[in-house]
């Protein structure tokens, strides 16, 4: 099997592994699923910004650590490395990079476009990484480094603008 094989919506609706991996479904997505894959990431943010920051880091850090099992046993029963509809790890990526983002619908907006230009990118030294791990934890670690990227140029855009 190759990152192009076509995963059956059955296999990843009725395996609860899968059906985490593949974002509840939006890893399906016939079209850009990384993209549509980040979307609930940024649900998930919104939904808890009234918890406060020690619960939503704790949210951050059960969403890696969880995804580190879920992207790797999902990638083992496909039998593809990094399939292009496992999506837990733009879930976990987006969480991560919308902690610097202004709470508002442009913020939320401009760190939805770096993230995901910094994770169809892979600028150095991600592309490199994303070649060289396996396993979950290579699933998760591009994307993290995205989320470090995107958060980074929000970060600086903040500065720059007080």
């Amino acid at each position: 099997m190759n990152d192009n094989t076509r995963v059956a919506a059955r296999e990843v609706l009725t395996d609860p592994v899968n059906f985490l991996a593949f974002g509840f479904g939006t890893g399906l997505a016939p079209f850009a699923p990384g993209t549509v894959g980040s979307v609930p990431g940024l649900l998930l943010f919104w939904l808890t910004l009234e918890f406060g920051l020690y619960v939503q880091l704790a949210i951050a850090a059960v969403l890696i650590l969880a995804g580190i099992w879920i992207c790797g046993e999902s990638a083992r029963r496909i039998g593809v490395h990094d399939h292009g509809g496992i999506v837990w790890d733009e879930i976990a990526g987006m969480y991560v990079t919308l902690f610097l983002a202004p709470v508002s619908v442009a913020g939320f907006a401009a760190a939805f476009v770096l993230f995901r230009l910094a994770d169809i990118v892979k600028p150095w030294p991600i592309r490199d990484l994303d070649h060289r791990m396996r396993g979950g934890a290579g699933i998760m670690l591009d994307d993290l480094l995205a989320a470090l990227y995107a958060s980074l140029l929000l970060a600086l855009y903040g500065r720059l603008m007080t």
